[in-house]
Protein backbone atom coordinates (compact mmCIF):
# COMPACT_ATOMS: atom_id res chain seq x y z
CA UNK A 1 0.00 0.00 0.00
CA UNK A 2 0.73 3.50 -0.50
CA UNK A 3 2.35 5.58 2.01
CA UNK A 4 0.98 8.32 1.70
CA UNK A 5 -2.29 7.59 2.96
CA UNK A 6 -1.18 9.01 6.41
CA UNK A 7 -0.27 12.50 4.54
CA UNK A 8 -3.54 13.52 3.67
CA UNK A 9 -5.65 14.82 7.50
CA UNK A 10 -8.25 16.90 5.80
CA UNK A 11 -10.49 16.01 2.48
CA UNK A 12 -9.83 18.61 -0.26
CA UNK A 13 -11.82 18.30 -3.67
CA UNK A 14 -10.18 19.23 -7.41
CA UNK A 15 -11.91 22.59 -6.73
CA UNK A 16 -10.28 23.50 -3.95
CA UNK A 17 -13.40 22.67 -1.47
CA UNK A 18 -12.57 21.32 2.01
CA UNK A 19 -14.82 18.37 3.01
CA UNK A 20 -15.29 18.58 6.76
CA UNK A 21 -19.24 17.49 7.08
CA UNK A 22 -20.39 14.05 6.58
CA UNK A 23 -24.53 12.83 6.32
CA UNK A 24 -24.17 9.26 7.31
CA UNK A 25 -27.69 7.01 6.54
CA UNK A 26 -28.28 4.36 9.38
CA UNK A 27 -31.60 3.24 7.24
CA UNK A 28 -33.82 3.69 4.02
CA UNK A 29 -36.71 2.94 6.13
CA UNK A 30 -39.27 4.81 7.91
CA UNK A 31 -42.27 4.91 9.22
CA UNK A 32 -43.91 8.00 7.41
CA UNK A 33 -44.14 7.80 3.58
CA UNK A 34 -43.89 11.46 2.47
CA UNK A 35 -44.93 12.05 -1.08
CA UNK A 36 -41.85 14.40 -1.58
CA UNK A 37 -39.59 11.40 -0.35
CA UNK A 38 -40.51 8.13 -1.72
CA UNK A 39 -43.32 6.42 -3.14
CA UNK A 40 -46.56 5.42 -1.38
CA UNK A 41 -45.55 1.54 -1.81
CA UNK A 42 -41.57 1.42 -1.22
CA UNK A 43 -39.34 -1.73 -1.44
CA UNK A 44 -36.65 -1.57 0.90
CA UNK A 45 -32.95 -3.00 0.72
CA UNK A 46 -32.03 -7.21 1.89
CA UNK A 47 -30.38 -6.95 5.70
CA UNK A 48 -26.92 -8.41 3.82
CA UNK A 49 -27.16 -5.10 1.67
CA UNK A 50 -27.37 -2.90 4.88
CA UNK A 51 -24.02 -2.10 6.25
CA UNK A 52 -24.02 -2.95 9.81
CA UNK A 53 -24.03 -0.64 12.95
CA UNK A 54 -20.38 -1.34 13.71
CA UNK A 55 -19.34 -0.48 10.28
CA UNK A 56 -21.47 2.89 9.96
CA UNK A 57 -18.96 3.68 13.14
CA UNK A 58 -16.04 2.35 11.22
CA UNK A 59 -16.77 4.63 8.62
CA UNK A 60 -17.40 7.79 11.02
CA UNK A 61 -13.99 6.96 12.52
CA UNK A 62 -12.14 6.93 9.27
CA UNK A 63 -13.97 10.35 8.72
CA UNK A 64 -12.93 11.82 11.69
CA UNK A 65 -9.70 10.99 11.45
CA UNK A 66 -9.44 13.07 8.08
CA UNK A 67 -11.04 16.22 9.63
CA UNK A 68 -15.08 15.80 9.84
CA UNK A 69 -16.02 18.10 12.04
CA UNK A 70 -19.79 17.34 11.74
CA UNK A 71 -21.52 14.39 11.58
CA UNK A 72 -25.32 13.85 10.66
CA UNK A 73 -27.18 10.62 11.37
CA UNK A 74 -29.75 10.21 8.53
CA UNK A 75 -32.36 7.74 7.25
CA UNK A 76 -35.12 6.97 6.08
CA UNK A 77 -35.99 7.50 9.86
CA UNK A 78 -32.87 6.67 11.75
CA UNK A 79 -34.42 6.66 14.93
CA UNK A 80 -36.41 3.45 13.55
CA UNK A 81 -33.43 1.47 13.54
CA UNK A 82 -33.26 -1.63 16.02
CA UNK A 83 -30.59 -0.24 18.98
CA UNK A 84 -29.80 2.61 16.69
CA UNK A 85 -28.79 4.10 20.27
CA UNK A 86 -25.39 1.77 20.42
CA UNK A 87 -24.56 3.58 17.59
CA UNK A 88 -25.17 6.53 18.50
CA UNK A 89 -22.91 6.66 21.81
CA UNK A 90 -20.10 4.82 19.92
CA UNK A 91 -20.58 7.82 17.11
CA UNK A 92 -21.22 10.52 20.13
CA UNK A 93 -17.48 9.69 21.63
CA UNK A 94 -15.73 11.24 18.77
CA UNK A 95 -14.47 14.65 17.87
CA UNK A 96 -16.58 15.74 16.12
CA UNK A 97 -20.30 17.72 16.80
CA UNK A 98 -22.92 15.26 16.40
CA UNK A 99 -26.49 15.81 15.09
CA UNK A 100 -29.53 13.77 13.95
CA UNK A 101 -32.20 14.56 11.12
CA UNK A 102 -35.34 13.17 12.19
CA UNK A 103 -39.66 13.35 11.58
CA UNK A 104 -39.60 13.43 15.29
CA UNK A 105 -41.95 10.06 15.92
CA UNK A 106 -39.80 8.70 18.50
CA UNK A 107 -38.54 11.64 20.05
CA UNK A 108 -41.06 11.40 22.61
CA UNK A 109 -39.42 7.96 23.72
CA UNK A 110 -35.64 8.80 22.91
CA UNK A 111 -34.81 12.16 23.60
CA UNK A 112 -33.20 12.20 26.69
CA UNK A 113 -31.71 9.41 25.38
CA UNK A 114 -30.05 10.95 22.76
CA UNK A 115 -28.74 13.70 24.58
CA UNK A 116 -27.08 11.32 27.32
CA UNK A 117 -25.98 9.51 24.06
CA UNK A 118 -23.82 12.54 22.87
CA UNK A 119 -26.38 14.69 20.27
CA UNK A 120 -25.76 18.16 20.49
CA UNK A 121 -28.48 19.13 17.60
CA UNK A 122 -31.80 18.31 16.03
CA UNK A 123 -33.24 18.99 12.81
CA UNK A 124 -37.04 17.75 12.96
CA UNK A 125 -39.01 17.65 9.73
CA UNK A 126 -42.43 19.14 9.94
CA UNK A 127 -44.39 20.44 7.05
CA UNK A 128 -48.16 21.14 8.25
CA UNK A 129 -49.21 22.39 11.89
CA UNK A 130 -52.61 21.18 10.32
CA UNK A 131 -53.64 17.30 11.66
CA UNK A 132 -55.16 16.58 7.85
CA UNK A 133 -52.88 17.93 5.50
CA UNK A 134 -49.96 16.38 8.06
CA UNK A 135 -51.69 13.27 7.11
CA UNK A 136 -52.12 13.48 3.77
CA UNK A 137 -48.42 14.95 3.44
CA UNK A 138 -46.92 12.18 5.29
CA UNK A 139 -49.30 9.49 4.22
CA UNK A 140 -49.23 7.44 7.79
CA UNK A 141 -47.64 10.52 9.98
CA UNK A 142 -50.01 11.71 13.32
CA UNK A 143 -48.99 14.91 13.91
CA UNK A 144 -49.61 15.39 18.06
CA UNK A 145 -46.95 12.46 18.25
CA UNK A 146 -44.52 14.60 16.48
CA UNK A 147 -45.59 18.13 18.22
CA UNK A 148 -45.56 15.87 21.49
CA UNK A 149 -41.49 14.61 20.62
CA UNK A 150 -40.48 18.43 19.78
CA UNK A 151 -41.59 19.12 23.41
CA UNK A 152 -39.49 16.04 24.38
CA UNK A 153 -36.40 17.24 22.63
CA UNK A 154 -36.73 21.02 23.73
CA UNK A 155 -36.92 19.49 27.38
CA UNK A 156 -33.87 17.39 26.63
CA UNK A 157 -31.92 20.36 26.34
CA UNK A 158 -30.26 20.39 23.26
CA UNK A 159 -27.65 22.61 21.95
CA UNK A 160 -30.25 23.82 18.96
CA UNK A 161 -33.24 22.67 17.72
CA UNK A 162 -34.52 23.08 13.89
CA UNK A 163 -37.05 22.33 12.03
CA UNK A 164 -37.44 21.99 8.51
CA UNK A 165 -39.99 22.08 5.91
CA UNK A 166 -40.15 21.40 2.19
CA UNK A 167 -42.71 24.18 0.90
CA UNK A 168 -45.07 23.17 -2.14
CA UNK A 169 -47.52 25.72 -3.67
CA UNK A 170 -50.72 25.48 -3.18
CA UNK A 171 -50.00 21.86 -0.40
CA UNK A 172 -48.42 23.91 2.48
CA UNK A 173 -47.69 27.67 1.08
CA UNK A 174 -49.96 28.75 3.14
CA UNK A 175 -48.55 27.69 6.23
CA UNK A 176 -45.13 29.26 6.24
CA UNK A 177 -46.36 32.27 8.75
CA UNK A 178 -47.85 29.80 11.11
CA UNK A 179 -44.83 27.59 11.19
CA UNK A 180 -42.67 31.05 11.60
CA UNK A 181 -45.12 31.72 14.90
CA UNK A 182 -44.80 28.23 15.96
CA UNK A 183 -40.79 28.65 16.00
CA UNK A 184 -41.02 31.96 17.74
CA UNK A 185 -43.14 30.64 20.19
CA UNK A 186 -41.22 27.32 20.76
CA UNK A 187 -38.03 29.43 20.51
CA UNK A 188 -36.47 27.39 17.97
CA UNK A 189 -34.38 27.90 14.62
CA UNK A 190 -37.25 26.97 11.22
CA UNK A 191 -35.68 26.40 7.54
CA UNK A 192 -37.73 26.06 4.37
CA UNK A 193 -36.39 23.94 1.57
CA UNK A 194 -37.38 23.93 -1.90
CA UNK A 195 -38.61 20.61 -2.92
CA UNK A 196 -35.42 18.49 -4.41
CA UNK A 197 -36.30 16.22 -7.82
CA UNK A 198 -34.85 12.82 -6.78
CA UNK A 199 -37.25 9.83 -7.47
CA UNK A 200 -39.78 9.30 -9.87
CA UNK A 201 -42.92 10.41 -8.04
CA UNK A 202 -46.41 10.09 -9.03
CA UNK A 203 -48.20 12.36 -6.49
CA UNK A 204 -47.50 15.93 -7.58
CA UNK A 205 -46.13 17.65 -10.33
CA UNK A 206 -42.81 18.80 -9.02
CA UNK A 207 -42.57 22.04 -11.68
CA UNK A 208 -46.66 23.03 -10.54
CA UNK A 209 -45.88 23.06 -7.47
CA UNK A 210 -42.34 24.76 -6.79
CA UNK A 211 -42.30 27.18 -4.28
CA UNK A 212 -38.75 29.38 -4.15
CA UNK A 213 -37.19 30.56 -1.52
CA UNK A 214 -37.53 34.07 -2.75
CA UNK A 215 -41.30 33.32 -2.42
CA UNK A 216 -41.41 32.23 0.90
CA UNK A 217 -39.16 35.20 1.84
CA UNK A 218 -41.51 37.21 0.41
CA UNK A 219 -44.06 35.85 2.17
CA UNK A 220 -42.85 35.97 5.76
CA UNK A 221 -41.22 39.95 5.40
CA UNK A 222 -45.06 40.94 5.06
CA UNK A 223 -45.13 40.32 9.00
CA UNK A 224 -41.38 39.93 10.06
CA UNK A 225 -38.81 42.01 8.22
CA UNK A 226 -35.67 39.31 7.79
CA UNK A 227 -32.17 41.19 8.30
CA UNK A 228 -29.62 38.99 6.42
CA UNK A 229 -26.94 37.17 8.34
CA UNK A 230 -23.57 35.67 8.01
CA UNK A 231 -24.62 32.88 10.66
CA UNK A 232 -23.62 29.47 9.08
CA UNK A 233 -23.91 25.97 10.23
CA UNK A 234 -22.25 23.55 8.73
CA UNK A 235 -24.67 22.72 6.26
CA UNK A 236 -26.54 24.92 3.18
CA UNK A 237 -29.13 26.79 4.89
CA UNK A 238 -28.69 30.83 4.92
CA UNK A 239 -30.01 32.06 7.89
CA UNK A 240 -32.16 35.39 8.75
CA UNK A 241 -32.89 37.10 11.64
CA UNK A 242 -35.92 38.68 12.91
CA UNK A 243 -35.69 41.75 14.86
CA UNK A 244 -38.19 40.94 17.87
CA UNK A 245 -36.71 36.69 17.85
CA UNK A 246 -34.02 34.83 19.00
CA UNK A 247 -35.07 32.34 16.32
CA UNK A 248 -33.51 32.16 13.26
CA UNK A 249 -35.23 30.96 9.65
CA UNK A 250 -32.73 29.57 7.20
CA UNK A 251 -33.47 28.67 3.02
CA UNK A 252 -32.14 25.79 1.10
CA UNK A 253 -32.23 27.19 -2.11
CA UNK A 254 -30.65 23.79 -4.51
CA UNK A 255 -33.09 25.09 -7.09
CA UNK A 256 -32.97 29.39 -7.15
CA UNK A 257 -29.75 29.74 -5.10
CA UNK A 258 -27.24 26.85 -5.28
CA UNK A 259 -24.89 26.50 -2.82
CA UNK A 260 -22.33 24.20 -4.71
CA UNK A 261 -19.65 26.91 -4.48
CA UNK A 262 -19.57 26.55 -0.61
CA UNK A 263 -20.10 22.48 -0.67
CA UNK A 264 -17.95 21.06 2.07
CA UNK A 265 -20.41 17.87 2.43
CA UNK A 266 -20.19 13.83 1.52
CA UNK A 267 -22.93 11.44 1.99
CA UNK A 268 -23.05 7.66 2.79
CA UNK A 269 -25.96 5.87 2.23
CA UNK A 270 -27.05 2.45 4.25
CA UNK A 271 -26.00 0.12 1.77
CA UNK A 272 -21.87 1.99 1.62
CA UNK A 273 -21.88 4.02 -1.44
CA UNK A 274 -19.77 7.42 -0.90
CA UNK A 275 -22.19 9.71 -2.43
CA UNK A 276 -19.87 13.05 -3.52
CA UNK A 277 -22.97 15.19 -4.67
CA UNK A 278 -26.73 14.65 -3.65
CA UNK A 279 -27.69 15.84 -6.97
CA UNK A 280 -25.32 13.52 -9.14
CA UNK A 281 -24.94 9.69 -9.01
CA UNK A 282 -21.08 10.00 -8.73
CA UNK A 283 -19.99 7.67 -6.14
CA UNK A 284 -17.71 5.00 -4.18
CA UNK A 285 -18.34 1.78 -2.65
CA UNK A 286 -16.96 1.79 0.73
CA UNK A 287 -18.95 -1.79 1.90
CA UNK A 288 -16.67 -3.54 -0.10
CA UNK A 289 -13.57 -2.14 1.34
CA UNK A 290 -15.02 -2.11 4.73
CA UNK A 291 -15.77 -6.07 4.04
CA UNK A 292 -13.03 -7.24 2.50
CA UNK A 293 -10.53 -5.56 4.82
CA UNK A 294 -12.29 -5.11 8.03
CA UNK A 295 -9.63 -4.12 10.85
CA UNK A 296 -7.90 -2.06 7.50
CA UNK A 297 -8.76 1.83 8.70
CA UNK A 298 -6.09 3.56 6.72
CA UNK A 299 -7.36 1.67 3.20
CA UNK A 300 -11.39 2.72 4.00
CA UNK A 301 -9.52 6.39 4.48
CA UNK A 302 -6.98 6.25 1.36
CA UNK A 303 -10.66 5.19 -0.88
CA UNK A 304 -11.99 8.31 0.61
CA UNK A 305 -9.16 10.27 0.00
CA UNK A 306 -9.71 8.99 -3.32
CA UNK A 307 -13.18 9.09 -3.94
CA UNK A 308 -12.85 13.42 -3.69
CA UNK A 309 -11.94 13.55 -7.34
CA UNK A 310 -14.87 12.56 -7.96
CA UNK A 311 -16.97 15.52 -6.40
CA UNK A 312 -18.43 17.41 -8.88
CA UNK A 313 -18.35 21.18 -9.45
CA UNK A 314 -22.17 21.48 -9.08
CA UNK A 315 -25.35 20.03 -9.11
CA UNK A 316 -27.79 20.46 -11.89
CA UNK A 317 -31.34 20.04 -11.30
CA UNK A 318 -34.26 20.76 -14.04
CA UNK A 319 -38.25 20.97 -12.81
CA UNK A 320 -39.39 20.00 -16.05
CA UNK A 321 -37.23 17.46 -17.06
CA UNK A 322 -37.60 13.76 -15.66
CA UNK A 323 -35.16 12.79 -12.64
CA UNK A 324 -31.87 12.20 -13.33
CA UNK A 325 -31.50 11.07 -10.06
CA UNK A 326 -33.76 7.52 -9.61
CA UNK A 327 -32.78 7.32 -6.36
CA UNK A 328 -35.38 8.55 -3.64
CA UNK A 329 -34.32 10.79 -1.00
CA UNK A 330 -34.87 7.87 1.89
CA UNK A 331 -31.70 6.66 0.50
CA UNK A 332 -29.90 9.44 1.48
CA UNK A 333 -31.49 11.60 4.43
CA UNK A 334 -31.01 14.83 2.42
Amino acid sequence: MSNNRNQTTTLVDRFGRTVDYIRLSVTDRCDFRCVYCMAEQMTFLPHAQVLSLEEIEQVAAAFVGLGVKKIRLTGGEPLVRRDVIKLIRAVGQLEAELSITTNGSQLLAMASSLKEAGVNRLNISIDSLKDDRFKEMTRTGKLPQVLAGIDAALAAGFDRIKLNAVVMKGKNDDEVLDLIEYARFKGVDVSFIEEMPLGHISEHDRAAVYCSSDEVKSIISERYPLHSTTERTAGPSRYYRMQDSASRIGFISPHSHNFCSECNRVRVTVEGRLLLCLGNEHSVDLRETLRQYPDDIERLQQVIIDAMDLKPEKHEFDLNDEPQIVRFMNMTGG
